[in-house]
């Protein structure tokens, strides 16, 4: 699967396309693409695609979390969120591995952790525990 936009016949076990809403607990198998809007939980041992016109606002629980579009709310991604260059996260941020690309956004807290050490997110940069950090801010795209 082409995580930026396009996927082939069989990778995606579910797609919420431009212009409709969802508002509940998501919960899917393998990977599943937003580009409309998802208010609730959205839970998965699978990857998660939130496309640039994509906004979800909640909990969301997943293997590997993709942004080009607008996440608010409480992470946990138990392999890797990545943020891509139109892509902004709002919130709490939990994840084993974190990529920002040039251009995207990570506004709040983050906390990593590996499998033999559990940190806790730190309250400020000043304060930060080994593995933590508060990030507010963006990474600006090239002129």
């Amino acid at each position: 699967m082409n995580f930026r936009g396009k996927a082939s016949s069989g990778d995606l076990s579910g797609f919420l396309d431009v212009g409709s809403h969802f508002e509940g607990e998501l919960e899917f198998e393998q990977s599943f693409r937003v580009d409309g809007k998802v208010v609730g939980k959205v839970v998965s041992e699978g990857d998660l695609v939130v496309g640039e016109s994509g906004e979800i606002d909640g909990e969301i629980r997943v293997g590997r979390l993709f942004v080009s579009g607008l996440v608010k709310g409480e992470i946990h991604a138990t392999r890797r969120l990545s943020i891509h260059p139109r892509g902004r996260v709002e919130g709490v941020v939990h994840a084993r591995a974190l990529v920002i690309e040039e251009g995207g956004i990570l506004e709040g807290r983050s906390s990593m952790k590996s499998e033999s050490a559990e940190a806790t997110p730190a309250e400020s940069s000043a304060t930060s525990a080994p593995g933590s950090s508060k990030v507010v801010g963006r990474i600006p795209a090239k002129p």
